[in-house]
């Protein structure tokens, strides 16, 4: 059955938790923020393949994002409280794939107007919704609510970096300029 009526009253529980919390908790709002992240990364797996958008020879874009919201699982029962913890392996996993778009493009010199593909405003998109979800997960640190690991907190952070750097590639491979603002 797809629902259970419970939620009716504004309430909700993590896996494994017999207690109820306000669905408009900064708990469940990490949580929520992390899930809507995990499904706008659904959009870029699609549109990646759709452009036959891939990484290497080796590593398609599908792929890659597919392990990511794998792992945005292991951050999200991370936060409702199991042992799961992200790894240090997977946080350097994402640093190579950065630093390897990176050699394919030009060196940043300001901040870029985002724009040109669909798939480029697509992980330009995904971005922000990381980075939203980023912050939620370390206010909820912060207010010791719950307490993730340093890597956990590496991984969102480069999470945000590599969707960048696809946003960027994805424009580069296209033969668009990036724009920087006049701040006029």
């Amino acid at each position: 059955m797809l629902f259970t009526k419970k939620g009716d009253d504004g309430t909700t529980k993590t896996f494994g938790c017999d207690q109820r919390m306000s669905k408009s908790s900064i708990i469940a709002e990490a949580l929520g923020a992390l899930d809507e992240t995990n499904s706008y990364l659904g959009f870029c797996k699609l549109k990646s393949r759709e452009k036959d958008f891939n990484f290497s020879d080796n590593f398609s874009f599908e792929k890659i994002i597919h392990d990511i919201q794998k792992n945005l699982f292991i951050i999200q029962a991370e936060i409702a409280g199991a042992k799961n913890s992200m790894t240090k392996e997977k946080v350097e996993e994402l640093e190579n794939f950065v630093n390897n778009i990176e050699k394919e493009l030009p060196e940043i010199k300001s901040f870029f107007i985002a724009g040109g593909t669909d798939l480029a405003v697509t992980f330009d998109v995904a971005r922000t919704v990381s980075r939203r979800a980023e912050r939620r997960v370390i206010a909820v640190v912060d207010e010791e609510k719950v307490s993730v690991g340093e890597s956990t907190k590496a991984y969102l952070n480069r999470l945000s970096s590599f969707l960048y750097a696809c946003a960027r590639l994805a424009n580069h491979r296209a033969g668009i300029s990036e724009e920087s603002p006049d701040y006029k």
